[in-house]
């Protein structure tokens, strides 16, 4: 087929700009993606062995999982000072660690926002709140921001519970502390209290996934 010399410049004017436009998409998607979330969608799921951390703690030490050598498994809570989700369930972390403790899983809470974003989330932010609270589990900082996305975690809170199975550390429960971050007292199934109850019966745990309420984790 012939074209003339001004419908080959149109034909031509009409490639590039549509070469253009899905040029411009496709960087707007790339963009979109590499900041909106460092969170691999995927994480841990229930049944997966989670790794080792070692993170640095309101009083300035590094702390493992492997330091509690006696423990049982864990209670991992991913919270921060400045959601008011997590500081609604700031007590109740507490009475989970005062309860579950003694009894062989810890809680072991992360903050993973961006301090820059979050600057009431920053290290001495937590020290002050630590204090005012009188948490009594570590509060560790994710700084590089590197566990929250291996664990899958996108809310604060966002809560994995642990079985220690000799060196390994094997996920039993993925989601929220429990059915109401409103109001303690309205509270009708205790998902953290009914996995690890169960895990110290030897039991499987009732529920093993439920959905995080909280807010996301700033990157």
């Amino acid at each position: 087929m012939n074209f003339s010399n001004h419908e080959y410049k149109n034909a031509n004017k009409f490639s590039v700009s549509k070469t253009l436009r899905i040029f411009t998409v496709l960087i707007c998607f790339v963009c979109l993606t590499a900041f909106t979330t460092k969170t691999d969608a995927s994480g841990y799921k229930v049944r997966d062995v989670a790794t080792d951390f070692s993170l640095t703690n309101i009083d300035g030490k590094m702390v493992s999982l492997s330091d509690y050598k006696t423990a049982k498994g864990f209670v991992v809570i991913f919270t921060c000072n400045t959601c008011p989700y997590a500081v609604a369930y700031e007590d109740r972390i507490e009475a989970l660690n005062k309860k579950y403790a003694k009894k062989g899983y810890p809680v072991i809470a992360i903050m993973p926002n961006n301090t820059e974003i979050k600057p009431g989330d920053s290290l001495d932010a937590m020290k002050k709140r630590a204090n005012k609270k009188g948490f009594t589990f570590p509060y560790l900082i994710d700084r590089e921001q590197a566990v929250f996305p291996q664990y899958g975690a996108t809310k604060t809170p966002h809560v994995y519970v642990l079985q220690k199975n000799n060196e390994m550390h094997i996920v039993r429960y993925i989601g929220a502390i429990d059915d109401n971050y409103k109001d303690a007292d309205k509270v009708v199934l205790k998902y953290v209290e009914d996995a690890v109850d169960a895990l110290l019966m030897n039991r499987q745990v009732p529920v093993s996934k439920t959905r995080a309420i909280g807010c996301s984790i700033k990157i």
